[in-house]
């Protein structure tokens, strides 16, 4: 085994403390990572709090993860020592069902593995995550990181970049298209940066016109403030694609309405509770309402090698991992932009 040193939940209410741990020794088709750096995500907040009642402690949390080579396995072909890789939201999958097989991963009903709190496929320990100096992953799924990009802003990419990009190329969002973003935070502003690089026009709907200058900054066309009946009224019929970012409980319709006959609503957050879809608003223009959930290996790959061609990286802040508990004090707070990102070197 190999040792580690990271920080968990101790349980739901606890804050994040030191933790040393273990790793398993690479195994033929295994790289070993040094972490570098990991993504701060909601997730982490829900899984330390169990907010959705399967968590398992202790819980190191952490699937936004960028680290350096250093061991490969007898059978590994895609890595060398020195290279930099990313591991994202699954460390393992059945990797024989139809999911599995399409490249469609992060759908496997089988045995899915995620990258913490989750059973190992051999049943003999839960998975740990990236808040951590070092891991150990198949090399299926890890991803080739472009040397262009800046690794610490490349973090998130790992699972807000592929939540965002995923909707984008599968509904073959392009050039001409008026795309909405719902939400401008860690999830939207990757949203705006993705729909602009596929030659999209962008409009950002936010609450408040709080966010509206650094919508601007990154590049939207517009920004609509969704609390003004008159400004979200003037939007009416005119989008073929709303890409919705918002977790908390808000009402879908206002947003259906805005769509063209045919257009497309694609929810990527992650509200607590149902929402409630007026028939009306998808009968009458034969719109659709939809949800997509991160992505698998294949297209994440495609992702990353799309932000190296464009130069998309995440807006992010550089936190040492003693911050992390204040950081989740202020990521409830919304008070980020748009993503904290841990440096592991703060670990020694």
């Amino acid at each position: 085994m190999i040792s580690a040193r990271g920080y968990a939940a101790p349980d739901a209410s606890s804050p994040l403390a030191p933790y040393p741990f273990e790793r398993r020794e690479p195994g033929p088709r295994d790289v070993q990572l040094d972490v570098l750096y990991c993504g701060v995500c909601h997730t982490d907040l829900h899984m330390v709090r169990n907010d959705w009642g399967f968590s398992t402690y202790p819980l190191v949390p952490g699937h936004e993860i960028v680290g350096r080579v250093v061991r490969v396995g007898s059978d590994v072909t895609k890595f060398r020592p020195g290279d930099l890789a990313g591991v994202g939201t699954m460390v393992d999958s059945c990797r024989a069902c139809v999911d599995c097989r399409d490249g469609y991963e992060q759908y496997c009903k089988v045995q899915g593995v995620l990258t913490y709190g989750s059973r190992e496929r051999d049943g003999k320990g839960i998975t740990q995550g990236g808040y951590s100096d070092r891991l150990v992953v198949d090399e299926h799924f890890a991803l080739k990181v472009p040397g262009n990009l800046d690794p610490a802003a490349v973090a998130p990419l790992l699972c807000a970049g592929i939540t965002t990009y995923s909707p984008l190329r599968h509904w073959k969002v392009g050039p001409g298209q008026k795309v909405g973003v719902v939400g401008l935070g860690g999830l939207g502003h990757l949203g705006v940066k993705f729909a602009l690089a596929l030659g999209a026009h962008v409009t950002v709907f936010s609450h408040t016109d709080r966010k509206k200058q650094d919508a601007l900054r990154l590049g939207a066309h517009e920004v609509v403030v969704s609390s003004r009946p008159e400004e979200m009224a003037a939007k009416a019929n005119s989008l073929d694609f709303i890409l919705d970012t918002v977790s908390a409980v808000h009402d879908v319709n206002a947003y259906l309405d805005l769509l063209r006959r045919d257009g497309h609503l694609v929810l990527v957050g992650f509200p607590s509770r149902p929402l409630e879809v007026a028939p009306v608003a998808l009968l009458s223009r034969r719109a659709s309402f939809s949800g997509s959930g991160t992505g698998g290996l294949p297209e994440t790959q495609a992702m990353l090698d799309f932000c190296g061609e464009h130069g998309i990286v995440s807006d992010i802040e550089l936190i040492p991992i003693q911050g992390i508990n204040e950081a989740f004090t202020r990521l409830e707070k919304g008070d980020v932009k748009y993503r904290f990102v841990l440096d592991l070197k703060s670990l020694g």
